[in-house]
């Protein structure tokens, strides 16, 4: 009899032992899924393909703006080109088969080499075998490389195969550009990555909680070993950093810079700033800052004008007289005999800069003639035996405090109390009177004479007007008032009196018969030599001296403040007058020139007809009218444009060119309704009008991009 099963049952017994494998390998797949998912959970979460994160978009950042609307500071964006041969994705054929060609491609390719060494298609290729022998997964190829250039970069050689398998990526990179030379980066500041670090000074620190906005956040998935891709919309939507609109003046900081340059380029100085403040406000208008470099150029190295302490030298004479007339013990016409313009003091001896002295003088004479014999004679007579209520009295102008700039890196001024033996000694309130034993920088010198000049009410520096979202202003900031009253109005009625005499018939005489009266105070202060002290001399090896000018035009009814300091000049001139005073004259004409509200309605010229304050139009419009009407025209720098704006000068009206610039709102103060009208309405912006007569204001900052439907309200008067 046959021990062989049936067929059937033969059948049912194979399918069994398959059933029960089966059963056996799902329930294998069911248990590892389980351990996977409860007790490798957070492992794989965070290894496996799929694991998924949250990743930063950097919002873009706010551009910096002129008071005008034209553009300081803007971002700019560059990447940097990686390469990942560690990557399984880049075949071993792949990569044999075409490193040469892109060796080649790189070698032959345009990279800024400021940026990147140019190497040759023998180093590229032994760059990288090597890289992919050390399974380099973030080799740098290039720095510093351009949209453009990037699209070209996408069809070299492997790279053609795609992110994944051609094994290259990028790093983006955010860089602020300034569009104005004369604007370093001192002021505007800079925004510098270096590593994870990024350091920020300047306008760009200080408001920078504005214009860094807020970044966004995505749900992203791994995909393979360094790519993610996005799963979902924003978890944070990033909002743009906002735009901040400054003080400064483009064109007042122009005239600034080319007048400076001039002067330390001819005196072969070691550094110098200028500083340019409208009176009233406090609005920084402009501010250079030059020092010689290396090369011999003269480059924006450090923010002299806040962060540089100096010994203000016959400026502050100024404040020192103040404390005089207020405490009621001097007087215009007091009198004080300077001898022969020299006087023995301790173990120092103290020169006048005439020789053979100036005689008998009135404090007014003492101050045009920056006598140091006969200012510190007047304030030792009266405080010689009180000097605390001397420097009680400059404590109470506020001029032992710092300003508060916004802009990190003021130095607090130094001004020394009698109480401490250690440094007071038996000259020092002899050298304080005349601006020795004294520290400020040059713009706390500036604030004090623009106090005076505002009728004794000092007012913080100001460096930004507003924070604006897409032209539209969120934030202004008003002037703060640091002293409502440095002194009592007669005593700033004299101190004005000193300082147009100063121009009039003192060291300054040389500035008179400008295009507005000026007044202001020279400085001359010698700089203590380590080993000597102030007893070297002219020329004496190790001396060297800080010229300035500081005041304020026009002197009968002061629009701007300004101060201009170089230091170490060494062409055998030093003195105020010779230095600085003429880059003072020269910023204080042009900017009177250039402004018409500063000018009276009708200038009258060399032939005694009298010349219109014209308004702002098309060239060849006013061309023909002040052709016909016999009025010469001449204009400032390169026009390269046919709108222009007008001054009315002695000789005629000047022009200076206005650009007008595609889909951005122009500038249109100054024109007649007429021509404001024919721009606007010609780039599509709808207008509105208050008023009559000339264009005094907009409502819609210029260099804000025009978009479909704006409408702009012009005030008119």
């Amino acid at each position: 009899m046959s021990n062989k099963l049936p067929i059937k049952d033969d059948i049912v017994a194979r399918l069994g032992v398959v059933y029960v494998v089966a059963l056996v390998i799902a329930v294998a797949i069911v248990c590892r899924i389980l351990y996977l998912q409860i007790i490798e959970n957070d492992k794989w979460h965070k290894e496996n393909a799929f694991a998924e994160k949250d990743i930063t978009i950097e919002a873009a950042r706010g551009d910096i703006y002129a008071d005008d609307g034209q553009l300081l500071a803007t971002s700019v964006y560059y990447y940097d080109v990686y390469m990942d041969l560690k990557s399984e994705a880049l075949a071993d054929t792949t990569f044999d088969k075409h490193n040469s060609e892109l060796a080649a491609a790189l070698a032959n390719f345009s990279f800024d080499q400021s940026k990147n060494k140019p190497k040759s298609k023998a180093e590229w290729i032994k760059d990288l075998r090597t890289a992919r022998k050390n399974a380099d997964s973030h080799h740098l190829l290039a720095k510093h490389v351009d949209q453009q250039q990037l699209k070209q970069i996408k069809h070299f050689p492997i790279f053609k195969y795609g992110r994944f398998k051609g094994g290259y990526y990028t790093r983006k990179v955010e860089e602020r550009k300034k569009t104005n030379k004369w604007l370093g980066s001192r002021t505007i500041g800079r925004l510098k990555n270096e590593g994870e670090t990024r350091t920020i000074v300047g306008l760009e620190g200080a408001f920078q909680k504005y214009l860094q906005g807020r970044n966004g956040v995505i749900l992203a998935q791994k995909i393979s070993a360094n790519d993610w891709i996005p799963v979902e919309a924003y978890t944070v939507e990033p909002e743009d950093g906002r735009d901040v609109v400054t003080t400064i003046n483009i064109n007042i900081q122009d005239i600034a810079g080319q007048a400076l340059l001039k002067q330390l380029e001819a005196n072969a100085a070691d550094h110098g700033c200028v500083v340019v403040m409208e009176v009233e406000t406090g609005n920084i208008k402009a501010i250079i800052n030059l020092g010689k470099s290396e090369d011999g150029s003269y480059k924006e190295i450090y923010n002299y004008a806040i962060g540089e302490s100096i010994e203000p030298g016959s400026t502050f004479k100024l404040p020192a007289l103040i404390v005089g007339m207020e405490d009621g013990y001097l007087n215009l016409n007091d009198t004080v005999n300077t001898g022969s313009g020299e006087l023995k003091l301790y173990n120092i001896t103290l020169k006048d800069s005439k020789k053979g002295g100036h005689g008998v003088l009135t404090l007014q004479q003492a101050f045009e003639t920056s006598s140091n014999i006969g200012v510190s004679a007047l304030i030792n007579k009266y405080y010689k035996k009180q000097p605390q209520k001397f420097v009680d009295r400059l404590y109470s102008m506020r001029l032992n405090k710092p300003l508060g700039l916004e802009i990190q890196g003021e130095v607090a001024p130094y001004i020394k109390y009698p109480e401490s033996k250690k440094i007071w000694s038996g000259v020092t309130l002899t050298y304080m009177s005349i601006g020795y034993e004294v520290q400020m920088t040059p713009l706390q010198i500036l604030s004090f004479y623009n106090a005076v000049a505002n009728n004794g009410k000092m007012v913080k520096p100001k460096f930004v007007n507003s924070v604006n979202d897409h032209g539209r202003e969120v934030i202004t900031f008003p002037t703060v008032v640091l002293n409502s009253s440095i002194c009592s109005m007669a005593t700033i009625k004299k101190a004005k009196k000193m300082l147009e005499g100063v121009v009039e018939r003192g060291t300054a005489v040389n500035l008179k018969n400008g295009s507005c009266k000026l007044a202001g105070k020279t400085g001359t202060a010698q700089i203590a030599n380590k080993t000597e002290g102030y007893k070297g001399t002219a020329g004496h090896s190790g001396t060297s001296y800080v010229s300035s000018f500081v005041g304020y035009f026009p002197a009968d009814n002061p629009k701007y403040s300004c101060i201009v300091v170089v230091n170490s000049p060494s062409n055998s001139l030093y003195y105020g007058n010779v230095v600085a005073g003429p880059v003072f004259k020269e910023i204080a004409d042009k900017i009177y020139a250039t402004s018409v509200d500063m000018q009276k309605a009708m200038a009258v010229n060399k032939n005694n007809h009298t010349v219109p304050v014209s308004k702002d139009s098309h060239k060849d419009d006013l061309d023909y009218v002040l052709k016909n009407l016999n009025i010469k025209t001449s204009f400032q720098g390169n026009l390269g444009t046919k709108w222009v704006k007008t001054s009315a000068t002695t000789n005629g009206v000047n022009y200076m060119g206005q650009k007008i610039v595609k889909k951005q709102i122009p500038n249109v103060v100054g024109m007649g309704l007429k021509d404001a009208m024919y721009i606007l309405e010609n780039m599509g912006v709808d207008v509105e009008i208050a008023g009559r007569g000339v264009v005094k204001e907009q409502s819609i900052l210029a260099g804000t991009s025009i978009k479909k439907g704006m409408k702009i309200k012009l005030g008119l008067g």
